[in-house]
């Protein structure tokens, strides 16, 4: 029998999947390892999504969108995000995960360096790796709240490096790059003609300073953008995001999608218009939800004398457990799980640099959360 390509035996896998997958074969764990809301969507977007299958609107539909999502996107992107596009510039995928492969594999060929936040999301590298291009992680350390170093993260290019992956609000970290940090990461793109993607799944979960999209700040159209309907609107199995590209790229973004995908169903393309068009009430009271698990969270951390990276964005908390790991955070995990019935992702499945970190999604249940750090050791 033949074998598979030699590129996809090295492709990494996911250690948070390891851990969940686990976490299912154990009745009663509280899981806080996967980042998935608490919360189910609102009627009237379920609705949109029946009233289409009732209708029989499930045929094909243009590779970039149906014309009411790409235009209710457009708006969105003017309002909220302070970006003007053309529709055309739009194009829905299944889910953000669907739109950063298409980033990558837009701008990557074989070879290729892309250089990716460490600690960060697993798919970055998963992607580059199944694209035969390379991955190289730029070390995000607590010693500077982990944010980039620039003048590392410019050591770091080569003649190969052809991109820069930016995830703002962070998964896994809770952070958040500020305005400042972007125009020096794209004033870095733009010294070695670097494409920029932008990861904003969690854009409208920031707990402080206001978020900023890259392709705002973009004079000379290096960003791709990534964003996905499955945080904010708790559309995690619905399966739609955007990419937006620079202009003029239409002739090669229907290539592209019809090669990949052909087009997104059009349930959840109606469930998503009505989404992005309906009240926001539901997001807001899913901003305050977070805000206030996050805060009882730290609260708990701080009295048990546990370390952690004060969140900025996102819903998710990075929590320091080298004081019980011994350098092997995962099998570390493994026995929290078995012992003490909490599932968490570990941090080396995001890098190296998340060695003796782990992420723990606020998502949930409040007392489910707090239940469940305070089965986490303590420093003694």
């Amino acid at each position: 029998m033949p074998d598979i390509a030699p590129h996809i035996a090295r492709m990494p896998g996911s250690g948070v999947r390891h851990i969940l997958e686990r976490a299912l074969r154990r009745p009663g764990t509280i899981i806080l390892a996967v980042g998935e809301p608490g919360e189910v969507a609102g009627a009237e977007i379920r609705d949109a999504a029946a009233d289409a299958w009732r209708a029989g609107a499930i045929r094909y539909t243009p590779n970039g969108g149906i014309p009411a999502l790409r235009e209710a996107i457009r708006s969105k992107l003017a309002r909220e995000n302070g970006l003007e596009v053309h529709p055309e510039q739009i194009w829905v995928t299944v889910g953000a995960t669907q739109a950063l492969y298409l980033a990558m594999a837009l701008t990557l060929s074989r070879g290729d360096e892309i250089l990716v936040p460490d600690p960060g999301y697993t798919t970055f590298t998963m992607n580059a790796h199944l694209l035969q291009a390379v991955p190289v992680p730029y070390p995000l350390r607590p010693q500077r709240a982990f944010q980039p170093d620039l003048a590392e993260l410019e050591a770091l290019v080569t003649p190969r490096t052809r991109a820069l992956i930016v995830n703002t609000p962070s998964n896994p970290l809770g952070s958040t790059f500020d305005r400042e940090t972007l125009q020096a990461l794209l004033a870095l793109a733009r010294r070695h003609d670097l494409w920029l993607i932008s990861d904003e799944v969690y854009e409208r979960f920031t707990w402080g300073e206001p978020h900023v999209s890259p392709a705002t700040l973009d004079a000379d159209r290096r960003v791709l953008s990534v964003f996905s309907m499955s945080k904010t609107y708790a559309m995690t199995g619905a399966r739609v995001g955007w990419l937006v590209t620079p202009p003029g790229w239409r002739q090669t973004m229907l290539r592209v999608q019809e090669s990949v995908v052909s087009c997104v169903d059009e349930p959840s393309q109606r469930a998503a218009a009505a989404a992005l068009t309906g009240d926001q009430a539901a997001v807001q009271r899913s901003a305050a939800h977070y805000r206030d698990n996050l805060a009882a969270a730290t609260a708990a951390l701080d009295a048990r004398g546990l370390r952690y990276l004060a969140p900025t964005g996102a819903f998710y908390l990075w929590i320091d457990v080298s004081h019980v790991s011994a350098g092997d955070v995962v099998a570390w995990c493994e026995r929290l799980l078995d012992e003490r019935g909490v599932a968490v992702a570990p941090g080396s499945a995001f890098g190296a640099s998340g060695e003796g970190w782990i992420r723990v999604c606020v998502a949930s249940d409040r007392a489910e959360l707090l239940e469940g750090i305070g089965r986490i050791p303590a420093p003694t």
